[in-house]
């Protein structure tokens, strides 16, 4: 009897003492340390990160850089970005984003967001866009060369990209380009189908934002004149 008792009080100790170790322990439990735990940094809290892009529409533009030197507005000879002078800032490296992908910043802040100048659709927060003013990837020597659009700016117009390409793409007889150092932030973007939304560029003059509400990326572009 005694045998049956001891070995009764054994078996009901060891579920106890390893129910408490699991409990203080840490290590690799999913609530000991972050890792890749869905509340563990970058995703919302409770479940997914939000979706980017998908037809969503930013209510407004990127907030103007603070406490920067004012852009430079050279009017000094040279070609215009998107012409002459903007051969001369394609890198070596096929991809016209010059030196590589050295150095790059990385925009992929949660899963499933893409490798690209985004925007989040809470808050309409514009990631990758606080390079702040006189960023030399976006100087433009002739600023305004081709005048400004005179189409409607921000969320209440769409445009629908009718053809072309990154260096040189239309809608609604006008045309644009895209920033050489933004060319494979495009590389993903329809260029006869992709809907967008033109917004100011608060700091770098000369340029534009356009946005793609399929992918929820967006790129600087220079306006072309409409001929």
């Amino acid at each position: 009897m005694r045998k049956l008792t001891g070995l009764f009080a054994v078996l009901l100790i060891l579920p106890l003492a390893a129910f408490a170790q699991e409990r203080g322990g840490g290590g690799g439990h999913p609530q000991g340390g972050g890792g890749g735990h869905p509340q563990g940094g970058g995703g919302r809290q409770g479940g997914a990160p939000a979706q980017v892009g998908g037809g969503h529409i930013p209510a407004h533009g990127p907030a103007p850089s603070r406490g920067s030197a004012q852009p430079q507005r050279g009017n000094s000879g040279g070609g215009r970005q998107g012409g002459g002078a903007v051969q001369a800032q394609r890198g070596n490296d096929g991809g016209g984003r010059p030196g590589g992908n050295q150095g790059r910043q990385t925009f992929r802040d949660q899963q499933g967001h893409p490798e690209a100048p985004h925007v989040h659709p809470q808050g309409d927060q514009w990631v990758g866009h606080e390079g702040g003013r006189n960023d030399a990837r976006y100087h433009q020597d002739r600023v305004w060369e081709h005048g400004h659009f005179g189409g409607e700016i921000g969320r209440n117009h769409i445009y629908r990209i009718e053809g072309g390409g990154r260096d040189r793409f239309w809608f609604g007889g006008n045309f644009w380009g895209v920033a050489p150092y933004d060319y494979d932030y495009t590389n993903d973007w329809l260029w006869n189908s992709d809907d967008i939304v033109i917004y100011d560029d608060p700091d770098h003059p000369g340029w534009y934002l356009a946005y793609n509400t399929r992918l929820g990326t967006y790129a600087h572009v220079q306006y072309l004149g409409n001929q």
